[in-house]
């Protein structure tokens, strides 16, 4: 789950920066936007084109720690599990139970996830 936001793939170095400009304040501060990249990730729905480049790269960003993953993307990241974690951890659950049903991820990242615990 640590780069539900904005991690684009390409087989280069990092991933594609074609996404990077994207507004994820914006997608987060609506419940419509966030429904639909989620909906996306999960299969329930349809996928914009950059939600189906995220739904693509997220198993590889989560395994390798989002090492191909831009500063920009680094960053989105971290506000999207931020956002998710405190304010809508049904989906954070949801996301969690399809990207990393055996728990690998959630404890890797366990320090990072619980200190965004409680910032909102």
């Amino acid at each position: 789950m640590a780069c539900v936001a904005v991690t684009w793939a390409r087989p280069e170095s990092t991933y594609t920066d074609k996404w990077d400009n994207i507004n994820v304040d914006e997608i987060l501060e609506s419940n419509r936007l966030l429904k639909g990249y989620v909906d996306c990730l999960l299969g329930k729905g349809r996928c914009t084109p950059d939600g189906k480049a995220l739904k693509e790269t997220l198993p590889d960003a989560l395994e390798h720690e989002c090492v191909k993953c831009t500063g920009k993307q680094k960053s989105g990241a971290d506000k999207v599990i931020k956002h998710l974690v405190n304010k809508r951890p049904d989906l954070w659950k949801e996301l969690a139970v399809k990207y990393d049903p055996d728990n690998i991820y959630q404890a890797r990242y366990k320090d990072k996830i619980d200190a965004v615990k409680g910032s909102a």
